[in-house]
């Protein structure tokens, strides 16, 4: 009874609603987080009935092995990754009106992503996999400035760990689908990966009328200066994470390696499929929390757990022999990568300047994508060599010393941009 009063007079109270509806406004995710998040959902969902099938593709019909597939993720990326710094660059150029990028790169990869399953050898492949991938390029940077610029800072680690936990979510249902279809409607798998033309069409249509330039891009009049490219106009600590991140890049193998093991260990394609699932379901359901709880502990404790478990992950990716423990691996593997997504890109938000934070994401997918063709061809060259167990073990390796610079990084001046902009 003392609640139901209590609770009646603070209804009552103008000020106490007034400072309700403040609190509720501050951890609401705006509009346009949630209109972008689902625009990734089916994105994903269209891309993941195709990606989880490219290194089927390889071993059934295309003569491609470990180091095709290291290839084309690793080159494929790289692309991408340049032409992320550039759009970034040009989305601030544009005073950020960032939605026409966005846009012409999901429009370019759900338009060629459906070709896949035409190409006659792993060369072909390689290149529609690069056109897919110059769609990302031109997309990434300038939508996850458009994060930032739509979200609060206090809540800037939850909308990027929900914006990453519906593009996983994406991910199950794609890989979900596109295992029902083979299951239970025997379609070839040029025709399942056609199928994907029809999730893509409605990310596109969902980005391009659902989604408004904010009124500081719109109302703004005269361009702003063209942000410096060079690396070092970079504060030293953003210089210092970028590099640490580039380095832990070239651990972190192309996700697509986990399924070519399972094929060694005898699952099939639509077993593939549902470990394809298992993972991108564990990513997902880790995502929104982890974004929430780097917001509440500080992104780097969550991004160092994060890494580490990576470490520890790969590392037993190279033990496993049986089905079952490659399984169970893979699930806590993306319970904790899950978890850390978001405070990686927050922390990159933490670091850049409004003006620039295209251009700032853009450094961040080029570091990235700049490791990940020595990554991939490295990964795929000690498989060819001496085998899986070991292309594991060495990535866990390199990934437990990435964590190892991180959390040396931490002592030095960043950590305290970091206590003062992500907590710690």
């Amino acid at each position: 009874m003392n609640f139901l009063l209590q609770a009646r007079a603070a209804a009552s109270d103008p000020a106490l609603r007034q400072a309700s509806k403040e609190s509720a406004m501050r951890t609401r995710l705006p509009r346009t987080v949630v209109i972008l998040g689902l625009v990734s959902f089916f994105n994903d969902l269209a891309s993941e009935m195709v990606v989880p099938l490219i290194p089927l593709l390889l071993v059934s019909g295309l003569q491609g092995g470990p180091v095709a597939l290291g290839l084309i993720e690793g080159v494929a990326e790289a692309v991408a990754s340049w032409l992320k710094l550039w759009s970034g660059r040009r989305s601030d150029w544009l005073g950020g009106r960032r939605k026409g990028l966005a846009l012409a790169g999901y429009g370019l990869s759900n338009l060629v992503r459906p070709l896949f399953g035409l190409a006659g050898a792993w060369p072909v492949l390689l290149l529609l996999r690069s056109a897919d991938r110059v769609g990302k390029g031109l997309r990434s940077a300038p939508r996850d400035a458009l994060v930032a610029d739509s979200a609060p800072p206090q809540i800037m680690g939850y909308a990027y760990g929900y914006h990453r936990a519906l593009d996983n979510g994406g991910a199950v249902l794609g890989s979900l689908a596109a295992a029902a279809v083979i299951y239970w409607a025997a379609l070839p798998l040029p025709q399942v990966i056609a199928l994907s033309a029809l999730p893509g069409l409605l990310a596109v249509l969902l980005l391009a009328f659902g989604i408004r330039e904010t009124a500081r891009a719109s109302q703004q009049a005269a361009r702003p200066p063209i942000p410096k490219l060079r690396w070092s106009c970079l504060s030293r600590p953003m210089r210092r994470y970028l590099l640490i991140l580039g380095f832990f890049t070239l651990a972190r193998a192309s996700e697509t390696f986990i399924l070519l093991r399972a094929h060694e260990l005898g699952l099939g394609v639509v077993a593939a499929l549902l470990l394809w699932a298992l993972l991108n379901f564990a990513k997902a359901a880790t995502g929104q929390w982890g974004g929430g709880l780097a917001d509440r502990w500080g992104r780097p404790p969550v991004m160092l757990l994060g890494w580490a478990a990576f470490a520890l992950s790969f590392l037993a990716f190279g033990q496993v022999q049986q089905a079952w423990s490659l399984c169970l691996t893979t699930l806590l593997y993306g319970l904790f990568t899950g978890m850390s997504e978001g405070a990686e890109r927050a922390l990159v938000s933490d670091f850049a300047r409004e003006s620039e934070r295209g251009t700032a994401f853009g450094w961040y997918h080029l570091m990235t994508g700049v490791a990940a063709i020595p990554a991939g061809l490295l990964f795929g060259l000690v498989w060819q060599a001496r085998g899986a167990p070991a292309a594991f073990s060495l990535a866990g390796v390199l990934a437990a010393l990435a964590a190892i610079l991180f959390w040396l990084h931490l002592s030095g001046p960043a950590s305290r941009v970091a206590v003062r902009r992500g907590g710690l």
